[in-house]
């Protein structure tokens, strides 16, 4: 048997009782828009506005078409720098093209899945959308002579450091020795979509094979189809396998021997038009798996009508309440219901009537307004909704202070970069829609533009009907089941209970004094875990809070009292 020894003996062993609930992050966005550019269905991490237009373009590629959904995006990101920004398109949207029929290209993995039907095709945008239209790539050979290289247009040939016909590259494996076997690439912004400036070069690759199985001397790909696919931002290339297949190429320059140059413009490319609903819940669907990736607001877009922002939160709600149930949604009202209104009345009646329809949960929370905002990539004044920026409130509270505050009122409310609200309700207002869990936003002189309310949608009286206490648990029960790992498949003991009861109370213990609760208790022992449920290969923790509680109505009694009343006397009685 194991450890048993022939003569006395000492025995060291570590028993690692250090273990801690983690700290979570709380503070990341996921929002679905339509954009001029970059990979479709497939989210990606910004952190600040650049890497915003640098992955999904700005809105002035196509005029205007993307703007308001670009600008909630980088609206939450004034408050906070991690956003999952995913494209979405309909089925009009198509990549443009060098040759071939229009094909509808979203992502790195659908091109894997579709490029082996492209041959046909040759050189195609990276991303669907009208922009693509604008690319051209531009090839010559790397030929051997002087004279040669010079017959390339003379504004290009500083792209390219390497001298013409260095031997620095190894054109093939085969050994091929032909000066067209390799040649230089531009990618050219032919329109100045992307750069501003027409005939701009955006990308530059020197000394390409036409060769299947060309490699550089560090042993790199250097074949053409798969350095483009490979690290090109802007076109993906055919799945050709021999240079000889590369008719465009292999006919232009051998009619022209080594002066050729060949033009590939890219057409055909499509913007979306307006998406509808079911466009928006596929992007959404990016985010259903809350092991791959963490998110805390899932952002609604602007839809135009009641019925369809409501099929559009609704299946927003299943996804954070059901699915996922670590995080919330946050959306303002449909666009009919404020912007398209006579006045202040008919604007609160519509904002009551048409979120009345939401599946009510503590997991979604409503504000009642949009922001003027200026758009300074089509220089316009646009209305956007506010809940991107409600949302970055909370992740910007989170912050400052901690999830279970309230991200409402003067400290943690204040509303970054508008120029006016579309409404600005009174307080007979202001009292109808929060009676409905809609929150507020008020312009108040001397005070500036705030979120006046932390209600969630909760239907019935519960301590979920707050903001705060919605996202103190759901800050506790992220980091609590992320502990919980360390006790799967472990024995069901009362040495593992402990263990875990030792782990969670000092946690609790930490949010207490940071005011997020006022009392606690962890109950896992024998109670709770019988012998039914041991058998049964379960493992049972019961977590008892006392969340704390925002201050939502301010009572100020002012007394006067004769000069021979001590205050004794009526402290208490008012």
């Amino acid at each position: 048997m194991a450890n048993q020894f022939a003569s006395p003996n000492i025995t060291v062993k570590e028993i690692d009782l250090s273990g801690v609930v983690p700290a979570v992050d709380t503070s990341t966005g996921a929002f679905v828009g339509d954009f001029n550019w970059g990979p479709v269905e497939q989210p990606i991490l910004i952190s600040n506005e650049a890497g915003l237009v640098e992955a999904f373009g700005s809105p002035s590629l196509i005029k205007d078409s993307s703007a308001v959904d670009f600008l909630s995006a980088s609206y939450f990101l004034k408050y906070a720098s991690t956003l999952y920004v995913t494209r979405t398109v309909n089925t009009n949207a198509v990549n443009a093209s060098h040759a071939g029929s229009a094909t509808l290209i979203k992502n790195d993995v659908d091109w894997d899945f579709k490029k082996s039907g492209l041959l046909t095709q040759e050189i195609l945008a990276k991303y669907p959308g009208a922009a693509g239209n604008s690319i051209a790539v531009k090839l010559c050979p790397a030929s051997t002579t002087d004279t040669a290289f010079a017959s390339w247009d003379s504004a290009y040939q500083d792209q390219f450091d390497t001298a013409p016909g260095s031997s620095s590259y190894v054109k093939n494996a085969s050994g091929l020795t032909n000066p067209l076997d390799e040649v230089h690439a531009l990618v050219i912004d032919s329109d100045g979509v992307f750069s501003g400036v027409p005939g701009t070069v955006l990308e530059s690759f020197a000394y390409l094979s036409l060769a299947g199985d060309a490699k550089t001397p560090d042993g790199t790909d250097n074949f053409i189809i798969n350095v483009l696919n490979n690290k090109s931002n802007f076109v993906r290339a055919s799945d050709i396998t021999d240079y000889t297949d590369v008719g465009v190429l292999s006919a232009s320059f051998a009619s022209a021997g080594g002066n050729a140059v060949a033009s590939l413009a890219l057409s055909g490319g499509v913007q979306s038009p307006a998406l509808d609903t079911g466009d928006y819940q596929t992007g959404f669907d990016t985010f259903n798996d809350p092991e791959n990736i963490t998110v805390d607001f899932l952002i609604a877009p602007s839809m135009v009508s009641d019925a369809d922002h409501k099929t559009v939160v609704d299946y927003m709600v299943g996804i954070a309440a059901s699915t996922r149930k670590d995080c919330v949604v946050v959306t303002s009202p449909s666009r009919d219901a404020v912007l398209n209104q006579a006045n202040a009345t008919d604007i609160t009646n519509a904002i009551l009537a048409s979120t009345l329809n939401y599946a009510p949960s503590s997991y979604l929370i409503c504000d009642n307004n949009f922001l003027k905002v200026y758009d300074k990539y089509n220089d316009q004044y646009l209305m956007i909704p506010a809940a991107s920026s409600t949302a970055g409130l909370m992740a910007l509270t989170d912050q400052v202070s901690a999830p279970w505050f309230s991200p409402a009122g003067q400290r943690r409310g204040q509303y970054f970069g508008v120029t006016s609200l579309a409404w600005n309700a009174d307080r007979s207002k202001r009292d109808l829609l929060y009676k409905k869990g809609i929150n507020p936003i008020v312009n108040l002189p001397g005070q500036g533009i705030l979120l006046y309310g932390d209600k969630t949608k909760e239907s019935r009286p519960s301590a979920f009907d707050r903001i705060n206490v919605r996202r103190l648990f759901l800050v506790i029960e992220r980091a609590i089941k992320a502990a919980s790992s360390n006790v799967l498949f472990e024995f069901n003991d009362e040495f593992t209970r402990s263990e875990f009861v030792g782990i969670v109370e000092p946690f609790l213990r930490e949010i207490q004094g940071r005011r997020g609760i006022t009392d606690f208790r962890v109950v896992c022992d024998e109670t709770n875990n019988t012998a039914n449920v041991i058998d049964s290969n379960r493992f049972v923790a019961s977590i008892f809070v006392k969340p704390a509680r925002s201050i939502n109505f301010i009572t100020l009694n002012f007394v006067a009292v004769r000069s021979g009343v001590e205050f004794e006397e009526v402290t208490g009685t008012v």
